[in-house]
């Protein structure tokens, strides 16, 4: 499978890593990397047999079988329609799903050329269960993410709290998955991926929290309905970039496989 790779931070980093080691399995090469910057280091992280270029047209001219979106909600946005005419695509943004002209846009494109999006688990677990669970009737679903104040620089947070002297957790926001994914773009994309697989945006009540007393990016789901009750907790390890947790990384490995 010859998977082009677009964007290549702290998730994009981690994918190519462990496609490397072979980790995805022995069927798997990226081929190609689309990055805004440092080409050359991405250059060197790919390896020989791999094009890296901040070139889109040079990128999308590759023979692609997937093309995996590791470089934020934008990146969905300028990206996703010109893959899914050639490929099928793995999204590591799924907030921009929040938007529904995008993503109708996007199921329109995908069924046009006979194209899949993928969604991935990313930071959490149980989402198959969760989407049983929504089958039935639902009194509540609830996604709790609460992340170090490191996470949260560079986002609304900054304006709302004094992050560096934050003593003790902080609500930052309370709501519905939409607006949430609209505030924080790099950082509760999973609470998307949540709404999508069972309750939907608006069903979905999410909270967003600073907390100084963790060192892991955790997050919360309870649920209750007919089914009886469900509850998961994951408490993830951040990559170099606290904003991003190990797992997510892994979980874009999984689904390559």
């Amino acid at each position: 499978m010859r998977v082009g790779l677009i964007g290549c931070g702290a998730l994009g980093s981690g994918i190519l890593r462990a496609v490397r080691q072979g980790l995805a399995g022995p069927q798997v090469e990226v081929v190609a990397c689309l990055v805004r910057s440092r080409v050359e280091a991405a250059r060197a992280l790919a390896g020989p047999g791999c094009r890296v270029t901040s070139d889109p047209d040079a990128f999308f001219r590759e023979a692609l079988d997937l093309v995996v979106e590791a470089a934020g909600q934008q990146a969905v946005r300028q990206y996703g329609q010109r893959a899914l005419a050639r490929c099928d695509l793995l999204l590591t943004s799924s907030g921009a799903l929040a938007d529904d002209t995008l993503r109708q846009a996007l199921e329109q494109t995908a069924a046009r050329f006979g194209r899949r999006i993928w969604v991935p688990s990313g930071a959490v677990a149980g989402l198959d269960g969760l989407g049983a669970a929504c089958v039935g009737p639902v009194e509540q679903v609830l996604h709790i993410t609460r992340k170090p104040p490191a996470a949260w620089r560079g986002t609304v947070a900054e304006q709302q709290v004094h992050l560096q002297g934050l003593r003790e957790p902080a609500l930052l926001y309370e709501g519905d998955a939409r607006e949430s994914a609209r505030l924080f773009p790099a950082n509760v994309n999973v609470q998307t991926s949540v709404a999508l697989a069972g309750p939907g945006f608006e069903r979905l009540r999410v909270q967003v929290i600073a907390d100084p007393t963790i060192t892991r990016n955790t997050h919360e789901i309870v649920a209750q309905g007919q089914f009886g009750r469900l509850q998961i907790r994951v408490e993830n390890v951040p990559t170099e970039n606290p904003k991003t947790g190990l797992l997510t990384v892994f979980s874009v490995v999984h689904a390559l496989r």
